[in-house]
């Protein structure tokens, strides 16, 4: 059975994206599943290091944006948000070139934090980052601008 209490389309969570950080360095949502929410991000000059190898930070906002998002979609929109509380990332492999698939699932569903894994991999499936992600739950006005 789904977590999810809202159904975007990949098209509408895509298009949240535009004109944010996710936009600039060309992070994508691919699938939406019953328990995980999956996207890409490219490995290229826009998420590189400078010694050429993706860059850590890009790793870690692949993980937030996936984690949050996932978050997101297990609340009453018109109740509750979640916003990001704590991140952790080890990194556990240099990638070059390509393209590496984050999949975040949840650890705890709670009513008042939420904690998520998320499992970076390259396209040969190696894992490139781990990834948790401690989300607070609140009401949405808090966050409503």
């Amino acid at each position: 059975m789904p977590l999810w209490k809202q159904e975007l389309s990949l098209e509408r969570i895509n298009a949240m994206l535009k004109n944010t950080l996710c936009d600039t360095i060309g992070m994508r949502i691919t699938e939406v599943g019953d328990d995980y929410v999956r996207g890409t991000l490219p490995v290229d000059a826009r998420t590189h290091q400078p010694y050429g190898l993706l860059h850590g930070g890009a790793s870690v906002a692949l993980a937030e944006t996936l984690g949050s998002l996932a978050g997101m979609l297990t609340l009453d929109p018109a109740v509750d948000a979640a916003v990001g509380l704590d991140i952790n990332a080890n990194h556990l492999r240099g990638v070059k070139s390509g393209t590496v698939i984050g999949t975040a699932r949840p650890l705890h569903l709670g009513r008042s934090t939420q904690v998520w894994e998320i499992r970076i991999e390259d396209e040969q499936q190696r894992l490139v980052c781990i990834s948790r992600l401690t989300l607070v739950v609140v009401p949405r006005q808090v966050v409503a601008g």
